[in-house]
């Protein structure tokens, strides 16, 4: 049995070659795109205890001097 030329979706008779050739392209697209940074990282300069939550929670820093 031969594979079928059209295939058939909502309705409209596709071209199976030009929908797999459209899916080969939108591949290669999403590959090729490259995604922009939303803000610019920053090194982090506190104490490693002040990093996270945990850290602040178990050393407190409220009066400790700051330099």
């Amino acid at each position: 049995m031969k594979a079928p030329r059209f295939i058939e979706i909502d309705g409209k008779r596709y071209l199976w070659r030009e929908l797999l050739q459209q899916r080969r392209a939108q591949l290669s697209a999403a590959r090729q795109a490259e995604q922009p940074t939303l803000f610019v990282l920053r090194e982090d300069c506190r104490p490693l205890t002040d990093r996270t939550a945990a850290g602040r929670y178990r050393e407190p820093s409220l009066f400790a001097e700051r330099p």
